[in-house]
This record gives structure tokens, C-alpha cells and sequence, in this order.
């Protein structure tokens, strides 16, 4: 097997499984909020959550964030220098401030983040502590509160989820968060949420069975209602009830891409030449746009050498004859072949490596300047489904349910009407380019941007796809990586 998820959490069965993540997407301003109606313990307390980050570039992108003004607040994150950051501030004075010497910016990987605070203790360093895929953390700065110092966490000051304070307003997460623990009053181990898996050595999540107390919180997005109660988005499954309020949150930020089966998405670094070109990346890396007139190809985070796979993709909006192509690249010596080093390149370019695009036109473009007439064209609004065979070494394209040139994805050797063929025993990953001004996209490896008209999972239940997966395909998600791949 072969992939390119790195960090953590790539094992297929660990004993725990998380269900659901909220997927954030930073444009939309979305958080989730609650302000206490009593404080909790403003000096012991612990956080436990996994987090997988989206667009890498944010510039302070915070999971959670407390106070009243930029002045007076608490929070924790991401910065824009890929590093993490634990702080408190009264009146522009950081009281409590830690930056890791570690940099996080992996857009594949879960990761685990524990955080103690406990200034009641007599020795500085030990007043607050951060654990990340259970390995303790130093600090390249480093700032300890005062001893018995009272926190902007847990007082009766707006907490937000995925947002600084300040009404929501600012420095908003995007990417994916699950399994949200809050312990008010106490330091619970690390190892109460997570575990080394035996076989693999990665660390995976672990069932917590202790308290809350009575300011704590459990968020496993389970729910999908706007409301502020048991049915909504933020809710409480503690027992505490502390459920939180859902502001620019959808049902289709729910999501199955979790650290106990982590899903591919489109890849930010590792992206077309030159980082002038402007391409982003939207809604936890599966919306894609571009606003300059070059070809700009994107890879993904998962590749494959084994297996048989599907996924989609639909061109939203642009002009379709020159926005978008849909495909796959072969990934060898940590380099897609070249096309994401030079400029205005797409899959299929080069007439020596392995590439394919399917085009709007109906076109197939591979091996240079080679082409192979398609048998249907499409245009905003279509769903373009492809299925990977990289056990016979054959690729097959289609549209909106019906395979282009009577295609067959589960006729294996033979390859009845597949649209490309001759990669078997490469790495390959999904890889797709765009090319226009507003042009967008969105990419479903199985957790769809927008709600789907129907819903189709794999043979292993896993995915929500538009159309019927073909037999003996899966989507492309660590458990099924773990079993096929």
C-alpha cells in the first residue's frame, strides 16, 4: 500500500470510532458559541480535540477563543507561522502565552490536541501544558501565568468554537474539528483520549469516561439542526447541557471524514508554479476556484498503488470549456512529473509520464499533445464520476450516471470502454487543474460540499456520493485504504 496521508491516524480499526466532524470553511464565518450563565473554574480545566486543518494559509485560525474584546481574551490555535498558540490577555497584557517550537501545517493529518491549564500549582511550568498526538510540547516562547490566576475560559464571556471572541468576527478556523472535550475543574491525562495504536505506532483516539463538571462539554457533532439545543449542530452530549449556539453552520458541515477514518481531499501544498497564480482551496480543501488565466493543477492527499477507488467531481461555475479538467497524475520521487514546478500545465501534459484530464469538450488529454476523443462533453452543474482500477490498470470516466463510451468500471481485465489505461504499479492520485477567471469546482471523495439529490456509499457503507458506486469500488478513506490499498 501506498498514501500520502501523513501525521496521524491512518489505521483502519482502533477499537474507538469517531462518527462525525464539523467541517469549517473560513469564508463563511462560521462558529459556534455559548456564553456561560455561571463561571466554572477559571483555573483548572482541559482540552481535548482533533482538528484537521484546511487552508494551511489562514491567518490565525482558532479553535477556540474566549473574552470580551482583542484586549481581554483567551485563546487557542493555529497562527499563520503553522505554529500553535495557548494565550490570555487583561488589558493588552499576555498573562499567558506559548508558542511551539513545532510547526503544524500537514492538511492530511488528524491531529490530536490536548491542552492543561492548572495555575494553581506552585511551579509555572506546570500551569499550562499542551500535548499534540500525545507528545508533550515545548515552547519557542514562552510567557506562564501567575499562580491562582484567573482564566477568560470558563468565565461568563462568550466562548466561541471555531472563532475568536469579539462576536465571532475573527480569526475563524477552517478545516475539520471532532470529538470536542471540555473538562471544567480538572487535569484529565492525555491518555484518557487517545492511545499508541500497538500494531501501527500511530496515535489514535481513546473513549473518555470521566466527568465534566458543571461548565464542560462533550461536541461530537452528531446533529445537524441550527438551534441551540440537544438537536443542533453544538450540541452537549456531556449530561451538562452546555450546548452552543450555530452561526453560519449547515447540516452539510457535517461530516464522516474523522480521525478513525480519515478521507482524501485536495492537497494546498502541493499545487501548480507559480504561488501567484490564485488558486484556493475552500470548504475543508473539496472546493477549488481560481481567478487568473493559467492552468493550475491541484493533487490530493491520498495515492494509491492498489485497489479500486471512485470519486467525483462537478465544475459549479466558469466557463466550462476552459475552466476545469478532471483526472489523475502518477506521484514518484516526492514530485508529480514536473507540471507542479512549471507553469500552466494539467495532467496529460507531458508526453513521458503518467497523466490523464477529462475535459468539458468530451476530450481525453494524455501523453502530451495526444488526444482521444470522449464520447460526452460536459458543463456547469454535471457530475463527472471517475473509477480507478489500479489492479488491472485502468481508468474510467463518466457523466451524470452513464459511463462515456460504454464504459464497464467492473468488466476488470479486459477494460471494456475504459478512458485510460497503462499505469499499473505507479502511485497514483486523483489530480485535477483548473484554468479561467471564477472558476469553481467541487471535489466529493465522500463527504459532498453540498447535499446531494441522492446518496450512495460504498460496499463498506462509507462515502455519500451522487451516483451508485460501481461493484468492488470504495471510496478513498483510510479503512478502505487499510483493507484494499
Amino acid at each position: 500500500m501506498a498514501f500520502l496521508v501523513g501525521g496521524a491516524n491512518s489505521a483502519a480499526d482502533t477499537g474507538y470510532d469517531i462518527d462525525n466532524s464539523l467541517r469549517f470553511n473560513d469564508d463563511d464565518s462560521p462558529y459556534l458559541n455559548l456564553t456561560p450563565s455561571s463561571a466554572g473554574n477559571r483555573r483548572t480545566f482541559t482540552l481535548s480535540v482533533w482538528a484537521k486543518r484546511g487552508d494551511v494559509s489562514a491567518v490565525s485560525p482558532i479553535i477556540i477563543g474566549a473574552g470580551t474584546a482583542a484586549t481581554d481574551m483567551a485563546q487557542m490555535g493555529f497562527q499563520g507561522d503553522y505554529t500553535f498558540i495557548i494565550q490570555d490577555r487583561v488589558s493588552s497584557t499576555n498573562n499567558l502565552s506559548l508558542t511551539t517550537d513545532a510547526f503544524y501545517r500537514d492538511p492530511s493529518a488528524w491531529y490530536h490536541i490536548v491542552v492543561h491549564i492548572d495555575t494553581t500549582q506552585g511551579t509555572d511550568t506546570n500551569r499550562a501544558k499542551l500535548w499534540i498526538n500525545g507528545v508533550a510540547q515545548t515552547f519557542s516562547s514562552a510567557t506562564y501565568p501567575s499562580q491562582n490566576y484567573d482564566c477568560h475560559f470558563n468565565n461568563t464571556v462568550a466562548h466561541h468554537i471555531g472563532a475568536q471572541s469579539r462576536g465571532g468576527t475573527n480569526d475563524h478556523f477552517d478545516g475539520y474539528l471532532a470529538e470536542f472535550h471540555w473538562i471544567d475543574g480538572s487535569n484529565e491525562a492525555y491518555t484518557e483520549f487517545g492511545e499508541t495504536d500497538e500494531d501501527s505506532g500511530i496515535w489514535k483516539p481513546k473513549k473518555y469516561s470521566g466527568s465534566y463538571g458543571d461548565e464542560g462539554f462533550f461536541l461530537e457533532f452528531k446533529e445537524t439542526g441550527t438551534n441551540q439545543d440537544s438537536s443542533g449542530i453544538g450540541a452537549d452530549t456531556s449530561g451538562e447541557d452546555n450546548h452552543f449556539a450555530v452561526t453560519n453552520l449547515a447540516a452539510t458541515d457535517q461530516c464522516t471524514d474523522t480521525p478513525t477514518n480519515n478521507f482524501c481531499t485536495a492537497n494546498p501544498l502541493q499545487r501548480g508554479y507559480p504561488p501567484s497564480y490564485l488558486v484556493t482551496l475552500k470548504e475543508g480543501n473539496l472546493q477549488v476556484e481560481e481567478t487568473s488565466e493559467n492552468w493550475i493543477p491541484y493533487a490530493s492527499t491520498i495515492g494509491v498503488q492498489n485497489g479500486k477507488w471512485y470519486w467525483e467531481c462537478e465544475n459549479v461555475s466558469g466557463d466550462p470549456a476552459a475552466g476545469f479538467m478532471f483526472g489523475i497524475q502518477a506521484q514518484e520521487g516526492g514530485d508529480i512529473h514536473g507540471i507542479f514546478i512549471t507553469d500552466n500545465r494539467y495532467p496529460g501534459y507531458y508526453i513521458s509520464t503518467v497523466g490523464f484530464s477529462y475535459h468539458a469538450s468530451g476530450t481525453y488529454y494524455y501523453n502530451e499533445t495526444s488526444t482521444e476523443s470522449g464520447s460526452v462533453s460536459y458543463t456547469n452543474g454535471d457530475t463527472i464520476m471517475l473509477a480507478l482500477d489500479m489492479d488491472n490498470g485502468f481508468l474510467y470516466a463518466g457523466k451524470n450516471g452513464t459511463w462515456n463510451d460504454s464504459g464497464d468500471p467492473t468488466s476488470g481485465g479486459s477494460g471494456t470502454g475504459n478512458a485510460y489505461s497503462g499505469f499499473a504499479g505507479k502511485t497514483i492520485t486523483p489530480c485535477n487543474a483548473l484554468n479561467g477567471s471564477s472558476v469553481k469546482a467541487y471535489l466529493n471523495f465522500g463527504n459532498p460540499v453540498v447535499a446531494n439529490d441522492s446518496s450512495n456509499s460504498d460496499g463498506n457503507g462509507y462515502g455519500d456520493f451522487e451516483y451508485a458506486v460501481p461493484s468492488g469500488y470504495y471510496a478513498l478513506c483510510t479503512k478502505n485504504l487499510a483493507e484494499y490499498g
